[in-house]
């Protein structure tokens, strides 16, 4: 494993960080969840990701139990607030301080620590004053219940206006955690920018584009058996937006290129998005252990300018890049 600086902070991570979203909770029980974490571990990775709202709390329990035992101080432990997480009364969602002060005091509960390593706003609060939120995170922070706050699928205007009142409350905004791969390019244009120069670092999610990237989706045939883009008839999901015809295509025409790599498609998919400078960390989800070490294989990998553009030469019509395609966008009133 390899480990690169959180933004600008001095906080290494593992390039390649354990995130639990849809697995944990969900697809599997905790038993084969402790054997990924472990295995996770084993291969160097130090950093694990989660949310609160992630099998509605689920991930997180499992997540605590998995790591109990581990050294803390080797760990990076993130999480996140914003959605609701139980009933969904009118106080259980978004960056209030109520609903902020709340979520941490569980999360901390539930992944048994006194502290997270990151705590990131899921989403931008329209309906809360971004002062209220900040000075939030701000006091968690001086109560040492999180270390580094950050955000996930921000605008490059809100980064902006949140990395101001941090700098203003004393606290460090660090991080950004968007949607990146292959496919998915939309900080680019802004994001990236607005990062660099204000110090963040990327952590991103879909560096796979959900398991389309892997290959494993070929036009034409039913999805694999335990895929959530299977109906219970075995036929595909088509209406995703990774799984039309002209992008199944273009991406099994990849393989030969991830052949030339000596990588998987998944390896390679990784190796794609840590290309960039300005990517922290590239989180991997896995319900099997062996997907792990797999995907282990991209860290380090140096992909030559001529792959990387017949990369982007195979999948240029498919690939977007709008950056208004940002989640926060879709999330506004």
């Amino acid at each position: 494993m390899e480990y690169r600086k959180l933004g600008a902070s001095g906080m290494y991570i593992s390039e390649l960080a354990y995130g639990n979203w849809v697995t944990h909770g969900e697809q599997i029980n905790q038993e084969a969840a402790t054997a990924c974490v472990r295995q996770a571990l084993d291969l160097g990775i130090t950093t694990f990701d989660t949310a609160d709202a992630y099998a509605a709390t689920k991930a997180e329990t499992a997540l605590g139990e998995a790591l109990k035992g581990v050294r803390r101080e080797g760990l990076e432990i993130f999480t996140k607030v914003y959605f609701p997480t139980g009933q969904a009364g009118k106080n259980d969602r978004g960056l209030s301080r109520k609903h902020v002060m709340e979520s941490i005091n569980g999360s901390l509960r539930r992944l048994q620590t006194d502290y997270v390593d990151l705590y990131q706003a899921h989403r931008y609060d329209y309906e809360t004053p971004l002062e209220e939120t900040m000075q939030a995170f701000a006091d968690i922070v001086r109560a040492g219940k999180a270390l580094y706050i950050g955000v996930s699928e921000w605008t490059a205007d809100e980064i902006r206006a949140g990395a101001k009142l941090a700098k203003e409350l004393g606290i460090h905004l660090i991080s950004n955690q968007p949607q990146y791969s292959m496919l998915w390019r939309v900080i680019e244009e802004e994001i990236v920018p607005v990062s660099e120069e204000l110090g963040l670092g990327q952590i991103c999610w879909s560096p796979m584009a959900q398991g389309v990237l892997t290959g494993k989706y070929v036009p034409g045939q039913a999805g694999p058996a335990d895929s959530r883009f299977t109906t219970d008839n075995g036929e595909l999901k088509t209406d995703h937006r990774y799984l039309s015809d002209d992008v199944l295509t273009r991406v099994q025409q990849l393989k030969p290129l991830a052949a030339e790599a000596g990588l998987s498609m998944a390896a390679l998919a990784l190796a794609w998005v840590l290309q960039n400078s300005n990517v922290s960390a590239a989180i991997v989800g896995a319900s099997r252990p062996e997907q792990l070490v797999d995907n282990a294989t991209a860290v380090g990998v140096k992909l030559e300018a001529d792959l990387m553009d017949r990369i982007d030469t195979v999948l240029e019509s498919v690939i977007e890049r709008d950056p208004g395609k940002v989640e926060s966008f879709l999330t506004r009133p």
